[in-house]
């Protein structure tokens, strides 16, 4: 079986044809602006290039709420104009086939669901940790979409206080400890908004009040999923779960939010496809 899947990203757009869940062949482009023509028009082309047709299907991973039916973006926090837009059928007309959308976070978790971290998992928990942070939750071997079809959003779990989230709320995860809420907070304090290099310089005085913070509430937002969900694993994915020893750094403070009994069995490992999973994901999307 060969299909298309495309991530969404709010700085990139990746792409990859994928066969037998393996990526034979992929495209990367900056994300053109965040306004759905443009946008729309990008994802259509990465997908003529890749060679969809009838029997080369497209899945979309988009980087937000999704109705029940997956045909309409309800809200995308980072991205303008998208709320409440048919895109399903948008992408679908751009790219001339039907086309397959969910959750990019969801995404993600089936990628590393069919062939990575969770390969033989029943029960497990994603967070993607870049622009936003996103999620995708896995429950007796089917993605949990909810009543609504909006489950699986640690990233507006409720954690801080007055911070902005760009779902328009306050007080949620990716408005304190997401990419684009790091670099905000780095200007703020003065430092240069480059991740990387600041990850490097977080023992620093002047840095690593930033990465407490951030951290600090990411392993509150761990821990209470754990509680709630006793998965066998949480899987971290996303750029900035790669920076060097954010694992190791990562989860002790998880551990000392945790019960008694889930400090034992906490198992909290990195996504295993890294930004391939998902594209694989969404790919995924297309089988019947």
């Amino acid at each position: 079986m060969r299909a298309i899947g495309i991530d969404l990203g709010g700085h990139k757009i990746a792409a990859a044809l994928v066969e037998d869940g393996r990526i034979v062949q992929r495209l990367t482009e900056p994300t053109p602006g965040r306004e759905p023509d443009d946008v729309t028009a990008q994802v259509a082309k990465m997908a003529r290039t890749l060679g969809a047709g009838p029997k080369c299907p497209v899945g979309v991973g988009i980087p937000g709420m999704l109705d029940t039916l997956r045909e309409t973006a309800l809200l995308l926090p980072n991205f303008s104009g998208w709320n409440n837009l048919p895109v399903r059928k948008i992408l679908s007309a751009k790219i001339g086939l039907p086309v397959e959308i969910e959750n990019d976070a969801n995404c993600h978790a089936l990628g590393e669901g069919w062939g990575g971290a969770a390969a033989g998992m029943t029960d497990y928990v994603l967070f993607t940790l870049g622009t936003g942070i996103g999620g995708g939750i896995v429950i007796n071997g089917r993605i949990l979409r909810g009543f609504h079809g909006m489950a699986g959003e640690p990233g507006h779990l409720a954690v801080g206080a007055g911070e902005p989230c760009g779902c328009g709320s306050h007080g949620h995860l990716e408005g304190i400890s997401g990419a684009d809420a790091l670099e905000r907070n780095a200007e703020s304090m003065g430092l240069q908004p480059d991740l990387k290099y600041l990850w490097t310089r977080r023992s620093d005085p002047s840095v690593a009040p930033l990465w407490d913070r951030a951290l600090d509430h990411l392993a509150k937002g761990i821990a209470s999923t754990v509680h709630l969900l006793d998965p066998q694993a949480v899987i971290l994915g996303g750029g900035l779960s790669r920076g060097e020893g954010f694992l190791d750094v990562l989860r002790p403070r998880v551990i000392d939010y945790l019960a008694s009994p889930f400090k034992k069995i906490l198992d909290l490992r990195l996504s295993l496809l890294g930004n391939d999973a998902a594209v694989i994901g969404a790919a995924a999307l297309t089988r019947k």
